[in-house]
């Protein structure tokens, strides 16, 4: 108990919460409005396929019992597809790997990767060992790598290294 007291001790901790720093940042605040803008004008366009789906449901409804059997799977075979077509639209624009996604990743990825960036220098130029982000939880947005024990770990489990893995080979190539 007392050696990890002592060697946590020695480690320098700090934080940082990126939502307060995100949110004075001008860039951020135009590009989640583009984003916000750009999902207002997909989810407009989505109410339109959707009311037109409903309304196809509606007048079906209403006639069926006047069509013949061709007329009603006809009817139902646009309706289907209607379907599938507003399910599809809805996929593309706000699915995982949307383009809501991939407007967020364009837009916002570079400032929070500028936003890293100056995480990174000013723990360097301060000393910290980590630095966590209180906005989101337990986050590590900067670890000294002499912390790092990932390759011992893997180690342990019997996972192989390349030459260029293996910190003891790290250690030989950046001596010389």
């Amino acid at each position: 108990m007392m050696s990890i007291s002592l060697s946590a001790q020695r480690l320098s901790l700090a934080y940082i919460d990126t939502d307060f720093i995100l949110g004075r940042m001008p860039e951020y605040k135009s590009a989640q409005q583009q984003l916000d803008d750009a999902a207002a004008a997909w989810e407009g366009e989505a109410l339109k396929l959707e009311t037109n789906l409903n309304q196809l449901q509606k007048n079906f409804s209403a006639e069926e019992i006047l069509l013949t059997t061709d007329q009603r799977n006809q009817k139902k075979a646009t309706i289907t597809e209607q379907e599938k077509a507003l399910i599809k639209f809805r996929e593309e624009k706000f699915g995982a790997n949307g383009d809501l996604f991939k407007k967020r990743e364009q837009l916002i990825k570079p400032i929070q990767d500028k936003m890293f960036n100056a995480v990174q220098k000013v723990a360097k130029k301060e000393g910290f060992d980590f630095i966590f982000d209180k906005a989101s939880g337990v986050q590590m947005l900067y670890a000294n790598p002499k912390y790092d024990k990932t390759y011992e770990v893997m180690e342990e489990l019997g996972i192989p290294l390349t030459e260029t893995e293996n910190p003891k080979n790290k250690t030989e190539i950046e001596k010389k």
